[in-house]
């Protein structure tokens, strides 16, 4: 068979992600990805650290950063992105900051972190009180709560699971009931912590339940990194993509979006 007439596959733009060692949801963050871009993933080193502020600050090392990001440049991403919520707001803005600086050095592209999407996220939203989910334990959600509270923004209702590892595991289930606990009658967004956390499906279904914009870890992470490139992320019904979501709440009754069979779901390792 004569193939040569297909000239090869169109170009591809890339968005390099560092990510932490434990890190399992390499597909969802995927699904919010347009034709014409690529992810080049890469991991932070294995620690035998539980998730804590401990692992938090050991996978946000400055030279850990720089190393991962240094092992992208051959492919040459345009912007590159750290994909952990606890690893980048563990030092508040300044350490967000720094983060980004340590690995716009290493690659010379422009860097962010999942955690400064948040903040990009909430202003693009105009967010003045929000509401948290978080898998984590206590601590390490106080350290979400005022890294939030440095922006400026309130924290009107919170809720967490407490979990140190397997996270990845957390049915959407889990994730709406916490959702239902956080948000109060005042929030003007939820958002779901975690980049290990699922959480795409969820996310119009909850939009039209609660009347609000919800976000995610995963979803402001691919949303700023492609609006670095000038390109736009993909996603059902979410008011962050989505600007035609954000015009008022869905009607009652309105259809949320397509409802992932549980077969699925646990082929996707969310079970």
């Amino acid at each position: 068979m004569d193939v040569s007439f297909l000239g090869g596959p169109s170009p591809q733009r890339g968005v390099g992600v560092v990510a932490p060692f434990d890190f399992a949801l390499d597909r969802e963050l995927w699904r919010w990805v347009p034709d014409g871009v690529s992810l080049h993933m890469t991991r932070t080193p294995y620690v035998p650290v539980e998730v804590s502020l401990d692992l938090a600050r050991l996978v946000s090392e400055h030279e850990t950063l720089s190393e991962a990001v240094r092992t992208l440049t051959a492919i040459t991403p345009e912007v590159v992105a750290y994909a952990c919520t606890s690893g980048s707001f563990v030092g508040g803005m300044m350490g967000e900051r720094a983060m980004c600086e340590a690995m716009s050095r290493a690659g010379a592209v422009p860097a962010i972190t999942t955690s400064g999407a948040l903040l990009e996220a909430l202003v693009e939203l105009d967010v003045r009180r929000v509401a948290l989910v978080t898998p984590y334990t206590v601590s390490v959600t106080r350290s979400l709560e005022d890294y939030v509270a440095q922006a400026g923004v309130t924290i009107s209702g919170c809720a967490f699971m407490g979990l140190t590892r397997h996270i990845w595991k957390v049915p959407y289930r889990e994730v709406v009931d916490m959702a239902r606990r956080a948000v109060r009658g005042d929030a003007d967004a939820l958002f779901i912590s975690c980049t290990n956390l699922p959480t795409y499906d969820v996310i119009p279904q909850l939009e039209a339940e609660l009347r609000i914009p919800v976000i995610s870890a995963n979803q402001v992470t691919m949303w700023a990194a492609l609006r670095r490139l000038g390109t736009r992320a993909v996603g059902p019904y979410q008011a962050l993509i989505n600007p035609a979501a954000r015009s008022g709440p869905a009607a009652p009754g309105a259809d949320p979006g397509p409802v992932v069979p549980e077969e699925e779901q646990q082929q996707e390792g969310w079970t």
